[in-house]
């Protein structure tokens, strides 16, 4: 009996994979578990084991193929029995970006008069894919059939998908865009009824309706002694990630200065019992996670996810921890983070950074997190903002501790003294958190860091 081998889930957050590499050809005996294919995903590259031993009788997604989660990449047949094509109950995938039926789609009405939208050639319209600086886009049958009856250059639409891909109500939008000011009036105000008198053929708009279809960026071609350095995949990703999460959440920047001095000598003291027993160097990270923490405990809306259109107050906190990797950031999350000491807090922390150095972090421990913290280090940050991780609704990042002369009140009168400083920062969306809320959640953050009342 043939068994189906397919793209496993890999993470809540994880809807799709491409084939990297086979490591296996047709015809070749596999053990159960052994590695199959090498996939990539938005969160981490891995390997597919084998579901069982036998003979691999069929590859079907070939390498390069991007595929969504439970499509079939491969049939492989119990052991004893021949090796012969299989053919499986389960219809081979497209890569497209909804599973939508053009046949379900209703024919669009007939519209009498209508304003011709903007010709392009043919061959642009109906391409599945057209290459974009950050990589082929993907369209839907029914947004293709649409593009190819209105002859539309989908290169221009802007998409609010998954990945900011092209949906059919982006295009029914762009198609509205297009339609001359008189007539979208005339169809809000009087619900498509017919109007007394025949209107006068409109010209078609002068000036293209869309920002991307105007602007050009200009292209620099490289020149002798440049370096070329493709964009890997992970690269890609993160760079379609920060763009969909600018143009979709207004960020709203804001700072605090932070008194570090209590905890700096809080750290120190401990410092070199707790490498002792721990085997690894206490940073200020740890501290700042749990003041983090506490702050997100008691103002709950900042530890929140957009869904639609809808705010979801998380119960846990699921602290992602923004961490360098050679292919790029990567921000792992420590679950359940509410009921964790600062000692567990920085167990955790070391733990996903020893996986990160090793490349062996995996896309469970990238999912889920609901509010992130990043530490970019210490050369030179003074502070800065950082984009938000979609779909939380805020980021904390930490800026470098710096000792300077600061003026504190000593027993009802002011005095000067040096204190070791750090700014926080905090950008959080405008769309859901108001400026109120994300004030008081960083004031209150800032103040129990200067506290100090941890325990080690």
């Amino acid at each position: 009996m043939p068994i189906d081998v397919i793209m496993p889930q890999m993470g809540e957050s994880v809807v799709e994979g491409v084939i990297t590499k086979w490591l296996v050809r047709e015809g070749d005996a596999v053990t159960e578990d052994q590695s199959l294919c090498e996939i990539s995903t938005d969160k981490v590259d891995t390997e597919i084991p084998s579901p069982a031993a036998g003979i691999v009788s069929r590859i079907v997604a070939p390498e390069g193929q991007t595929l969504p989660i439970g499509a079939l990449l491969a049939v492989i047949e119990e052991p004893g029995a021949a090796a012969r094509p299989a053919v499986s109950t389960r219809p081979a995938p497209t890569p497209v970006e909804a599973p939508v039926r053009a046949a379900e789609e209703p024919p669009p009405a007939a519209q009498p008069a209508a304003p011709q939208p903007l010709a392009v050639p043919a061959s642009a319209a109906v391409a599945a894919e057209a290459e974009t600086p950050a990589g082929p886009r993907r369209y839907s049958p029914v947004v293709m059939r649409m593009a190819a009856e209105h002859r539309l250059d989908l290169a221009g639409v802007s998409g609010t998908g998954i990945g900011g891909r092209v949906t059919k109500r982006d295009v029914e939008r762009y198609l509205e865009s297009l339609r001359p000011a008189n007539q979208r009036a005339a169809v809000s105000a009087g619900n498509g009824a017919a109007a007394a008198a025949p209107a006068r053929p409109s010209a078609p708009p002068s000036i293209a309706p869309t920002i991307g279809s105007v602007f050009k960026p200009p292209v620099y071609q490289p020149r002798d002694g440049d370096i070329v350095e493709p964009f890997t995949r992970r690269r890609k990703l993160i760079a379609e990630h920060m763009v969909f999460s600018k143009t979709h959440s207004p960020h709203v920047p804001t700072v605090a200065e932070v008194d570090l001095t209590r905890v700096a000598a809080l750290r120190d003291a401990r410092k070199a019992e707790f490498a002792a027993r721990e085997g690894f160097a206490l940073t200020l990270l740890p501290f700042a996670a749990m003041a983090t923490v506490r702050a997100l405990k008691e103002f709950p809306k900042m530890n929140a996810s957009v869904v639609g259109d809808s705010l979801v107050i998380r119960k846990e906190i699921n602290l992602g921890v923004a961490m360098d990797a050679e292919e790029g950031l990567l921000v792992p999350v420590i679950r359940r983070a509410e009921e964790m000491s600062v000692t567990g807090l920085a167990r955790e922390i070391e733990r996903l950074r020893r996986k990160v150095q090793e490349k062996s972090i995996a896309a469970d421990d990238l999912a889920g997190g609901s509010f992130t913290l990043s530490n970019p280090g210490r050369e030179g940050n003074l502070y800065g903002f950082a984009i938000i991780n979609q779909p939380q609704v805020g980021i904390l990042r930490m800026g470098e501790v710096k000792k300077r002369p600061v003026v504190i009140e000593v027993e009802g009168a002011d005095a000067i003294a040096i204190r070791a400083m750090m700014y926080l920062a905090l950008s959080y969306d405008h769309r859901v958190i108001d400026g109120v809320l994300g004030n008081r959640f960083l004031y209150r953050t800032a103040r129990i860091l200067e506290a100090a009342d941890f325990e080690l």
